[in-house]
């Protein structure tokens, strides 16, 4: 039970730690915790990874001999699908085995309140008071499985949440051998788009690599998009609740901006705060601030991007990642609902013409992450020893203020701002940086680096 324990998004591990006997450990916790919430129906989806439809099996077993009602999706599934089920059906919550975009040693579980939403500290923090071995019911008194389509349903609510019809825009679309295939390009498809498919066969190893979608991953996407032969580009991790874009002038559209143009296009017929993680661009503050409309800062992970979007009412919540949620469609984040928005607002005027606009207006911001490896049992101790340590200058820059919402995030002078966080999937540290040239944050993330690596 040591080896259990819960990151920004529910626990993850290789398989050499995420074995079935540990993962029916959790699942008992889950089946005490529900079971203190009176709770009766929930949901349980899984990925597309080799290990995950026995894992799932196996979280079924435990969850109706613990007396629960349980929906199975009868596939690998994306997590926003499941969320949603959760939400509509009023489902009590639900558990999601997925290791999103890891590569294909890994596993994990993710856990769901009843809104869909990811579950908060409180309940994982419960979770982890409950972990136990499974104690089963009897077979007469175990609750019953109910395995279905999920995807039907989700489709139906998402054309009619996206009244536009994107008739013969042509999109690329990379699932990564990821749960998004036959979902999101089968959405954008009867919405009218002419679809390219890369990578949306069933390959457990994901190609031999992550699921990620990030530029590097997305070479081929993106020369489709840029030569001419797709108007728009789009991909999902390997559970499909992140979302990237390619466009024709910018090729792989750093996710940011992505973010600065889906809230501008949001702000043309509705109003609201945004939600951001301190690793989100302030790009978001300016459109909001422009608009008469706040911001709401929180760390990252969108369990708290979840809470800041319930609490403020906001229209939207994102993280630099890729991760982007509509609060009055789910609390959650969707990769699949959001590749329909973005391509209806692609249709109504290109996403490069919109951030040349946001460009020209705010301004242009560079931002950059880099990771240190960092065993998860010293993540700790290296934010303590950074604790009252941090330079007064950053490369000649004086430091203004220190803000930890989330780790370290040191502002600088010249409005530039360094982030030092723990991962909270991976044995790493993550170095973050936004500036006003490519070069800047180079050498703010060099001096990041250079600032924890002697601790590690």
């Amino acid at each position: 039970m040591e080896q259990i324990s819960f990151g920004t998004d529910g626990w993850r591990a290789t398989l050499d730690t995420f074995t079935e006997d540990r993962v029916r450990i959790v699942a008992q916790a889950a089946a005490s915790y529900f079971r203190e919430q009176d709770a009766q129906h929930v949901g349980v989806g899984y990925d597309a990874r080799e290990t995950s439809p026995a894992f799932a099996e196996a979280v079924t077993e435990v969850l109706t001999g613990n007396g629960l009602d349980v929906v199975l999706s009868e596939r690998d599934v994306p997590t926003p699908v499941l969320a949603w089920t959760v939400d509509d059906r009023d489902l009590d919550g639900g558990v999601v085995i997925t290791a999103s975009h890891n590569p294909p040693e890994y596993n994990g579980i993710k856990f769901l309140g009843t809104d869909g939403s990811p579950a908060d500290e409180s309940v994982t923090e419960r979770l982890e008071e409950l972990l136990a071995e499974p104690d089963l019911l009897p077979q007469d008194e175990r609750g019953t499985v109910s395995e279905e389509p999920l995807v039907p349903e989700y489709h139906a609510h998402a054309e009619t949440y996206v009244d536009t019809d994107i008739q013969g825009l042509s999109i690329c679309y990379d699932a990564m051998h990821g749960s998004g295939r036959d979902v999101t390009d089968t959405l954008l498809e009867a919405a009218g788009a002419d679809i390219e498919r890369l990578r949306c066969d069933l390959d457990p190893t994901f190609g031999g690599g992550s699921p990620e979608p990030s530029a590097k991953k997305l070479e081929r996407l993106a020369s489709r998009v840029t030569s001419g032969e797709a108007d728009l580009g789009i991909a999902n991790d390997g559970d499909a609740d992140r979302i990237a874009v390619v466009t024709p002038e910018r090729g792989y559209l750093d996710p940011n901006l992505l973010y600065a143009a889906l809230y501008e296009y949001l702000l043309e017929s509705e109003s609201g705060p945004a939600v951001r993680t301190v690793s989100t661009t302030f790009l978001i503050d300016k459109i909001a601030a422009a608009h008469g409309e706040d911001t709401v800062e929180v760390p990252v992970g969108f369990k708290w991007v979840a809470d800041g979007m319930r609490e403020s009412g906001a229209l939207c919540g994102g993280e630099e990642s890729g991760g982007f949620g509509l609060t009055d469609h789910l609390l959650n984040k969707d990769g699949v609902l959001l590749a329909l928005v973005i391509a209806s607002a692609h249709v109504e005027r290109p996403l490069d013409d919109r951030v040349d606009d946001i460009v020209a207006e705010y301004g242009i911001i560079h931002q950059d992450r880099i990771s240190v490896d960092c065993p998860d049992d010293r993540k700790t101790a290296v934010l303590r020893e950074l604790d009252g340590s941090l330079p007064d200058s950053i490369r000649g820059i004086d430091v203004n203020r220190v803000d930890e919402t989330d780790g370290f995030k040191i502002f600088l002078e010249n409005g530039a701002w360094l982030l030092v966080r723990p991962s909270g999937t991976e044995p790493k540290l993550r170095v973050y940086a936004e500036a006003d040239s490519d070069e800047q944050v180079a050498n703010l993330l060099e001096a990041g680096r250079d600032i924890i690596e002697p601790l590690v």
